[in-house]
């Protein structure tokens, strides 16, 4: 059985740190998720929760492809390829908007 290890990012890496911080602002800050907390009253610090496990998985990943390790990130997608979709088709989007 894999077990995943918690990476510890390293001086030399925290430009890891900043692009994770960045991606969660660029993923949630202005989207649906919003919205959803207002609806729920979802509690700032399980907000906060969900922001930092996601960090915590991007920089991950982000580590995994500055490594080159082809092998574990292919790992992760065969892990959870799974027929319990969470999305339905995926559309790629930049900024919010794609000219069709």
């Amino acid at each position: 059985m894999k077990v995943w290890k918690c990476a510890k990012i390293f001086n030399k890496d925290k430009n890891v740190d900043l692009v994770s911080r960045a991606y969660i602002n660029y993923i949630y800050k202005y989207g649906p998720i919003n919205d959803i907390i207002r609806k729920y009253n979802i509690k700032p610090n399980d907000v906060y929760k969900l922001n930092q496990y996601t960090a915590n998985r991007i920089a991950g990943l982000l580590l995994l492809y500055m490594a080159k390790d082809v092998k574990r990130l292919n790992d992760i997608v065969l892990k959870y390829d799974t027929s319990d979709l969470l999305v339905s088709d995926v559309t790629p989007e930049i900024e919010g908007y794609i000219e069709r």
